[in-house]
């Protein structure tokens, strides 16, 4: 999965990957699944297991796109304030975080599956006609 997101990231765009590890708090709290889990990508790409991207968690949504949050909290990371990559613990906080970037921020999306012999073009049936657009767009560009 991760290599797949380098792999799309690394084409649309010419800077390097900054990525976050997700979850609601930024220590590590072994009842939280998701901040074991950040800390565990952070971990795999600080030994070389994960390459092209910079990682670090686990760091909250606040962290990860504004230095100015984390710089309250006095968090330092790398990542804080400048992450490309967003990813949730799960798909129910994956679809509720791009509708509010789509419906409360007016944010463009697109949907894609790689990982297959083919890319997999996937919307919702509430998309607009653009989001469908770039969803095909994005798939060609992978086929």
């Amino acid at each position: 999965m991760e290599k797949n997101q380098y792999e799309l990231f690394s084409r649309l765009s010419e800077k390097g990957v900054i990525e976050y590890g997700r979850a609601a708090v930024a220590v590590v709290n072994p009842d939280m699944q998701a901040t074991l889990d950040a800390a565990a990508l952070a971990k795999m790409a600080d030994h070389g297991q994960i390459k092209g991207a910079l990682i670090d968690g686990p760091l909250a949504l606040d962290n990860a796109i504004n230095f100015e949050a984390a710089k309250h909290k006095g968090i330092s990371s790398p990542v804080a304030g400048m992450a490309d990559i967003l990813i949730t613990p799960d798909i129910e906080a994956g679809n509720m975080l791009g509708k509010s970037l789509v419906y409360i921020a007016n944010g463009k999306i697109a949907g894609l599956i790689l990982g297959a012999a083919k890319p997999v073009v996937v919307t919702s049936r509430a998309d607009s006609y653009e989001a469908k657009i770039m969803s095909i767009a994005l798939g060609a560009l992978f086929a």
